[in-house]
C-alpha cells in the first residue's frame, strides 16, 4: 500500500449522504444535538447525516468500501447508533492502514435550523472524533432556495470530502 519510493501519497474521497425529516427524534448534526428543533431525522442510527457523510468521504479516500458494508442498516447492532463511535471506528482502522487524516470539508444542506450557532460545537466534536485540529475540518452549509427534498422541507443532506495521507514506512 506504500508508494515504491517510501514517500507519503495523498487521497481524497467524497462523502454524501440524505435523511428525511420525522418528528419524536434529535436532530443531530456532526454530533451535536440542535435542542428545541421541531424535527429530527429517520435513519437506522441517531441518522447524523454529517457524521455519515465525513464517514464515506474517509472511507472513499481509503478504498475500503462505504458506510454500509462496514455498519449496515440491516444489523441490529447498529440501531440508534452514535454515529461519532462509529466515526472514531472509521479513524482507527484508517490509522491501521498507515493513514492520516489531512482536512475534512463538509457542507450540510437544510433550509432551517441554520446552523450558524452550532457551528463551532461540530467543528470542534468532528475534529476531536478525527483526531484532528479544529482548523482542519471545515464546515459550512446552504439551502435549497425551495427547489428539492431540501427544499421543500423534507429532510437534510450532508457532503464532505476528505483529505488524507499515506505516511511514509507503511
Amino acid at each position: 500500500m506504500s508508494p515504491s519510493d517510501g514517500s507519503s501519497a495523498v487521497r481524497t474521497g467524497l462523502g454524501w449522504d440524505s435523511h428525511r425529516f420525522r418528528t419524536g427524534r434529535p436532530l443531530i448534526l456532526g454530533g451535536v444535538q440542535f435542542h428545541g428543533a421541531e424535527l429530527g431525522l429517520d435513519g437506522h442510527s441517531d441518522a447524523d447525516v454529517l457524521t455519515h457523510a465525513v464517514i464515506d468521504a474517509l472511507l472513499g479516500a481509503a478504498g475500503l468500501d462505504d458506510i454500509g458494508a462496514h455498519f449496515p442498516d440491516s444489523d441490529r447492532a447498529y440501531e440508534g447508533a452514535d454515529s461519532i463511535a462509529l466515526l472514531r471506528e472509521i479513524v482507527a482502522t484508517l490509522a491501521q492502514q498507515g493513514l492520516a487524516i489531512v482536512h475534512v470539508d463538509t457542507t450540510v444542506l437544510m433550509e432551517r435550523p441554520k446552523i450558524g450557532s452550532h457551528r463551532a460545537a461540530i467543528r470542534s466534536r468532528l475534529a476531536q472524533a478525527l483526531g484532528v485540529e479544529p482548523s482542519s475540518v471545515n464546515v459550512k452549509a446552504s439551502t435549497g432556495e425551495g427547489m428539492g427534498f431540501v427544499g421543500r422541507l423534507e429532510g437534510v443532506a450532508a457532503l464532505a470530502v476528505a483529505t488524507v495521507e499515506l505516511r511514509s514506512g507503511r
